[in-house]
């Protein structure tokens, strides 16, 4: 089977898995990604198809909406991968990208080995958390979850472990601390990092914006 049969096969896949998903961790939310990644893979020598089917397949089973378990996800897209005669050494790596591409896992200390195929999918990953997209995708799960918008009585909880981290119920705004602001400087590629600056700048010019009109309506008295 040649390669653009494998992954037109993977992305009817991923948009039935994906049909009743939250809308932040939707199959658009794996389009995005699967293009950042086509764009960032343009000026870096990866494997194509270990890249693609990454990109593709990262989210197929999320740990936030199966009670925190990492191992469906991998599961599920290597068994996917085998029924499609996927070779062994691309399955393999395609799971290892997916076991150790999420922000949550960088929290703690990982002796693991830093492909550069890993480092694509996950930068391409994290683009699509930061920015514009990156701030409506936040308040999205925010909303799915019940948080407040932002509540000035609970600080943001810096230096997370990642056991807190994947804990953490505090207001969304609290997660651009804890999580958004801090992606530009995990970046791995010189594309990623590129296109994280500009966003990065974007969330900060909106938090600005969020802080000034929360101040503007707090101090506004009847007449």
């Amino acid at each position: 089977m040649n390669t653009e049969k494998i992954l037109e096969l993977t992305r009817e896949y991923v948009k039935h898995e994906l049909a009743e998903a939250e809308g932040g961790h939707d199959w658009f939310h794996i389009e995005r990604v699967y293009r950042n990644t086509l764009k960032i893979a343009q000026t870096e020598s990866v494997d194509t198809l270990v890249v693609c089917l990454a990109a593709l397949l990262h989210d197929i089973a999320d740990p936030k909406f199966h009670d925190g378990d990492e191992s469906i996800g991998p599961k599920k897209a290597n068994d996917f991968m085998q029924e499609l005669k996927i070779p062994q050494s691309v399955r393999e790596h395609v799971v290892y990208i997916i076991r150790h591409m999420s922000f949550k896992n960088s929290l703690e200390a990982q002796d693991i080995e830093e492909t550069l195929e890993l480092q694509v999918v996950r930068d391409a990953d994290r683009l699509d958390a930061i920015g514009a997209i990156g701030i409506a995708r936040a308040f999205n799960f925010g909303g799915h979850k019940g948080r407040a918008l932002y509540n000035p009585d609970i600080p943001p909880r810096l230096a997370l472990t990642k056991e807190e981290y994947k804990k953490s119920n505090g207001p969304t705004i609290n997660h651009f601390y804890e999580k958004l602001l801090l992606i530009k400087d995990l970046m791995h590629t010189k594309t990623g990092k590129y296109l994280a600056d500009r966003r990065h700048q974007f969330m900060l010019d909106f938090l600005d914006s969020f802080y000034r009109e929360w101040d503007e309506t707090a101090d506004t008295t009847p007449s």
